[in-house]
């Protein structure tokens, strides 16, 4: 495929999630006025240190739980944290979740592991984070919601609880069964394609062992309590009124919100987010918006500058002068 139909192809997948970012842009944000953009002050700046404090613990807990479940291919922690951390910044800045697919391809020869390997560790780290994030919506969500996001939400997170259970404790023992399911289902791409995924995650999680898996739960768990410290700290630094459960509500359906196809940063799904879980816990809608945008800033400007730094960093040590954009048109167009 010729650079120009690969660029007309990955144009035809951005515009959608562009639409989608403006219409909840437009949503979030109508009849509020700049005169309210413009009203955000910091109340107690003292919490400042809680937002740099937990931003900082949480990301750095990110790349020692990812180290982790890198450990049996014999990657160092520097190495992990600095291509997580890239990725990290690439999901921000780049569509179609590009940082992460750098992360499995374009950085395997940094990790000394294979692209699979490296997925399998991919998926693993969603399914945990997808099921903490879960568990938190579930006990904070407001009465306001709408009855059919609480049902779903409620279900989602029941097969994830069951689903992560089995995978961790019997990890061991499912590949034969799994195999046997799939070779019951309809053969087609899709099916290969969850069968191979599923089958990459579960022996990541045979060989981290049930201790290890414990660990890798109990980090999770660790690293959404930092980020939903980091909203409570910004929400006590402007002064925004909410009950005990907005910030967390708050975190964990702007997270959510990233599972819906938008532009890259979650921008407008995001926003959206925070301020229909923090209007459900008594905020104005026009400060939890405005408080949305500022938080949304917040992540995309520390992380993606974190991650940045680090990568132009690690290209000027090794003397890297290859154009990014050339290492990604190199990139294949989907995953493995």
């Amino acid at each position: 495929m010729s650079t120009q139909q690969r660029g007309g192809r990955n144009l035809i997948k951005v515009v959608p999630g562009l639409l989608v970012s403006a219409f909840f842009l437009w949503y979030t944000f109508k009849g509020i006025s700049f005169s309210h953009i413009r009203a955000l002050r910091m109340v107690q700046p003292a919490w400042v240190l809680g937002v740099l404090g937990f931003t900082l613990v949480g990301y750095t807990l990110r790349c020692v739980r990812w180290a982790q479940m890198m450990r049996f291919t014999g990657a160092r922690f520097a190495v992990c944290a600095r291509v997580l951390m890239t990725s990290l910044a690439a999901n921000n800045i780049l569509p179609l979740r590009i940082g992460d697919v750098m992360r499995i391809f374009t950085y395997a020869p940094d990790l000394g592991a294979s692209p699979s390997s490296i997925l399998s560790t991919v998926i693993l780290e969603k399914l945990l984070d997808v099921f903490v994030v879960g568990l938190i919506f579930i006990a904070t969500m407001g009465r306001d919601l709408p009855a059919k996001i609480r049902q779903g939400a409620d279900i989602a997170v029941l097969i994830s609880v069951v689903g992560l259970l089995v995978f961790m404790f019997v990890a061991a023992h499912l590949e034969a069964p799994l195999r046997r399911i799939f070779a019951k289902l309809p053969s087609n791409k899709l099916v290969q394609k969850l069968e191979h995924w599923l089958l990459l995650a579960v022996d990541t999680l045979r060989q981290q062992g049930i201790v290890g898996n414990l660990l890798l739960l109990l980090q999770s768990f660790i690293i959404w309590f930092c980020e939903g410290m980091i909203f409570l700290s910004a929400i006590h630094l402007v002064g925004l009124g909410t009950d005990a459960l907005g910030p967390w509500e708050a975190v964990s359906f702007a997270n959510l919100s990233y599972m819906l196809p938008s532009s890259p940063g979650a921008i407008g799904t995001f926003e959206w987010a925070v301020k229909s879980a923090l209007t459900s816990h008594g905020a104005p809608q026009a400060q939890a918006a405005v408080f949305g945008l500022a938080i949304h800033a917040w992540m995309l400007v520390s992380i993606t500058g974190a991650g940045g730094l680090i990568f132009f960093i690690h290209r000027f040590r090794i003397h890297n002068h290859k154009p990014l954009l050339d290492e990604i048109e190199s990139l294949p167009n989907e995953l493995p």
